[in-house]
């Protein structure tokens, strides 16, 4: 980046007004689609890619979704070197750049004056895809043949602004809920729609030499951050691993994952080494490289205690090596990657983020909670109030956030690859969409990985069906191997999850799970919980006392696990202070 061509005031107003695009593409597609997992938990993303196929910006996209997005964009022009205007494109091919096929990305070129000058982007995550059962994580596929799912290598699906209708009746003749696809379908036209417009109204207002140059400064200026990120980290070499739970029959000692890091500040440069993880395994728990990607520039963000520009400028100073064929690394045809956002993604993320704490404070996180069970299940089954089928996955669970070195773990984390930035769904909305009760969620208190940060609580809840039989599916992981600690922080708890009969007998499920929910029955999960950083006896003993107080933590549990004795006083409870230094001394001794 050059100083003397460099205009920070210019390229900071452009910058935000790209964002502030990014995020009306966000609430076009909020407020329109019709599929709950859409529009009330917030499973999508936006973003904006510059011509030549770089991350420029994505706002509040999530990780998982946007930080391979520009691989998509690389297959689009490889399969479409004549984009023109007017122009729409669905991909949700695993094997050249999407997440995985549950993912409907809509790819629009943006033209300005005859030139191709950005690609907008959005993903959504549907509530069926035609797989060949009804649920988007299908985890026991052997195959993409047995997952199922109609495949979209960037097929235009609009030219001249009009759909092309053969896409459309592919997907209307094979997707469950065909007319709420089509209205998702739409939603994501209409943000991409968006962003082509005010994109358009953006080169006018400042011309299309200035644009050009923000973009080029933008990304040289988010690569000169990372670069200077790096340069303060200490020069290391790191190595860490992680296990995913085994999963009957397919993975029976679970998957192995490794990581080496080395840190080269003098090169403002991480290398990481992905090669010694395994091949593809014969389930759907496979990585794609997109989503290999996007978990280790998240584990190095989650880690890094500095603000960079989230685009492939920063991307520019981390190199990947992954094998073809692996597991954890680049997907080989046919095997499936149905579950690829999320379990082993999420491990990969921990394991990540986790290694450099091992560079000791401020840097790394504890392991997250991972774990998508049964508060993230896909339900199915037939409405009585209409007749028809329906089709819907729920996003009510918390799963507790990793703690750091500078605080807590969010509460409402969700699991590593969203890192917080999906919502939580409406128990009214799923209960209004879909016949299901819930009968509660809640909390639970001593549950957080303890530590000088400590992890996220767990969460527990339960649903039961209205009247009908209600099919329940999840792929959850985290019910054997917790989040870990870091830097003597304690792990998180595990998940697990339980049928009730309708005569009050309780069954425990196993961690992936298919289950028809009868009326009477009650499905309950209880989520994983995030570990925690440092040790628990360095924990101030005034947030120790807020938690007590605000119910994270019972009286005994803090007195067990922190150290801190507590004295009732006029004005309510307070910290004993030397009775709190004799007994943490005498806990550091044991």
């Amino acid at each position: 980046m050059s100083s003397k061509n460099f205009d920070a005031i210019r390229t900071a107003v452009i910058a935000n007004k790209i964002d502030g695009i990014v995020r009306e593409m966000t609430n076009t597609l909020l407020r329109s689609a019709r599929s709950a997992v859409i529009n009330s938990a917030r499973d999508f993303s936006c973003a904006i890619l510059t011509a030549d196929d770089e991350l420029l910006a994505a706002a509040e996209g999530i990780p998982v979704h946007v930080f391979g997005a520009q691989l998509q964009a690389q297959a689009l022009r490889a399969a479409h070197p004549e984009l023109r205007e007017g122009d729409a494109y669905l991909d949700n091919n695993p094997y050249v750049g999407n997440s995985h096929a549950a993912d409907h990305t809509i790819l629009v070129p943006v033209f300005v004056e005859g030139e191709h000058l950005f690609t907008a982007v959005t993903k959504a995550h549907q509530a069926d895809v035609g797989n060949s059962i009804p649920t988007t994580y299908h985890a026991a596929a052997k195959d993409v043949y047995e997952e199922g799912a109609l495949i979209f290598p960037t097929v235009k699906v609009q030219a001249d602004y009009e759909n092309v209708d053969d896409v459309i009746r592919m997907c209307r003749s094979r997707i469950r809920v065909p007319s709420q696809w089509y209205g998702d379908y739409l939603a994501s036209v209409g943000a991409a729609r968006i962003a082509e417009r005010r994109l358009k109204e953006l080169a006018a207002k400042y011309g299309v030499e200035t644009v050009k140059q923000f973009m080029k400064d933008w990304l040289d200026y988010s690569e000169k951050m990372m670069t200077k990120a790096i340069e303060n980290l200490p020069a290391a070499t790191l190595h860490n691993t992680g296990r995913h739970d085994a999963f009957l029959p397919y993975l029976p000692d679970g998957l192995e994952i490794d990581v080496r890091i080395q840190i080269q500040p003098d090169q403002g440069r991480i290398y990481v080494d992905l090669t010694e993880n395994g091949p593809n395994v014969d389930c759907g728990l496979n990585l794609t490289e997109a989503t290999t990607r996007a978990a280790v520039f998240s584990g190095i963000f989650n880690a890094i205690p500095t603000k960079i520009p989230k685009n492939s400028g920063a991307f520019r100073r981390v190199l990947i090596d992954m094998n073809e064929g692996s597991a954890v690394g680049k997907p080989q045809f046919p095997h499936s990657c149905s579950v690829a956002t999320t379990n082993v993604t999420d491990r990969l993320i921990n394991v990540v983020g986790a290694a450099f704490a091992k560079l000791g404070e401020p840097y790394g996180v504890a392991e997250g909670a991972v774990g998508v069970g049964a508060g993230y299940a896909v339900l199915s089954g037939i409405d009585r109030r209409s007749g028809e089928a329906f089709v819907n996955q729920v996003c009510v669970t918390a799963n507790g956030g990793p703690g750091s070195a500078h605080a807590d773990g969010w509460v409402t984390y969700g699991v590593p690859c969203v890192s917080g930035l999906m919502y939580r769904d409406s128990v009214e909305v799923d209960e209004v969409k879909m016949p299901i009760l819930y009968k509660h969620l809640r909390l639970v208190a001593d549950t957080g990985g303890a530590g000088k940060f400590r992890g996220g609580p767990s969460f527990e809840l339960a649903y039961t069906p209205k009247a009908d039989p209600v099919t329940v599916i999840y792929p959850c992981d985290g019910q054997v191997n917790p989040s870990k600690g870091v830097a003597g922080g304690s792990e998180g708890r595990t998940a697990e999850a339980w049928l009730e009969k309708a005569d009050g007998s309780r069954m425990k499920l196993p961690n992936t799970a298919t289950v028809v929910l009868n009326p009477g029955e009650t499905i309950h999960g209880f989520d994983a919980s995030g570990g925690g950083y440092g040790s628990p006896l360095e924990r101030d003993p005034s947030l120790v006392l807020a938690d007590v107080l605000e119910r994270w933590e019972t009286e005994d549990h803090a007195r067990e696990t922190y150290g801190v004795e507590f004295v009732k006083t006029e004005t309510g409870l307070a910290v004993d202070e030397a009775a709190t230094s004799q007994r943490r001394a005498a806990m550091a001794n044991r």
